[in-house]
């Protein structure tokens, strides 16, 4: 009996071994992917920002062959992996810079469906969108662009509402409700700025009306 069940234990291990070595060659692949769509996504994002479209719709092509890569790769075989914090980063950063695309250059914006990625990551990358639309708002007060600064920032309270909504267990939104508390200190600090900006730039046209006369 205690050879039986010596070898009943050891086969359990062997099959376990070769289960868990095919599991490990899939994450290894699984990492190299997302570091892909990570690096990829940061580039894109920088890209968008500088206003360079086009190129960032190439990018963004490139990442969606990848997440759909990782979506056959491990969402059914492989729930797993995929439904872990390994995965759900990159997607974010998918989701960031889609959502950042779509908002500046579409004035729209898709869902977690119609990109194909879980609740969670979808929600951590459009609250990340938020402090991306703030990057914007400076641009364009650079470039003296008042109006544009004012519709991004009103885009920035949209999303932050939005997320505000939502009240469930961490588990369910990890990492929200912090960005939803960072969106509102970086929305009060940006609303501040713009308005000591728009107030400076019509006390500066008065001045110009009244001295030209």
């Amino acid at each position: 009996m205690s050879i039986e069940l010596h070898r009943k234990i050891h086969n359990i291990i062997d099959e376990i071994d070769k289960e868990l070595s095919v599991k490990d060659k899939v994450r290894e692949e699984a990492i190299k992917v997302t570091r892909n769509i990570i690096r990829n996504s940061s580039e894109c994002i920088k890209l968008i920002l500088e206003g360079k479209y086009p190129e960032a719709k190439n990018i963004i092509n490139n990442i969606t062959k990848d997440v759909r890569y990782i979506n056959n790769l491990l969402k059914r075989d492989h729930p797993d992996l995929y439904y872990s914090g390994l995965i759900y980063n990159a997607l974010a950063e998918y989701v960031e810079c889609n959502v950042l695309y779509d908002i500046v250059v579409n004035n729209n914006v898709r869902s977690h469906n119609d990109l194909d990625v879980p609740i969670q990551p979808y929600l951590q990358g459009l609250g990340d969108v938020i402090g991306e639309l703030r990057r914007l708002i400076l641009t364009s007060i650079m470039k003296e662009r008042i109006d544009e600064a004012i519709n991004f920032l009103k885009i920035m309270e949209y999303v932050y509402e939005a997320l505000k909504k939502l009240h469930y267990p961490e588990a369910l939104m990890q990492g929200i409700r912090h960005r939803v508390d960072i969106a509102r200190r970086l929305i009060d600090d940006t609303k501040a700025f713009l308005i000591d900006i728009k107030s400076r730039e019509e006390l500066r046209r008065l001045i110009l009306k009244i001295t030209s006369h």
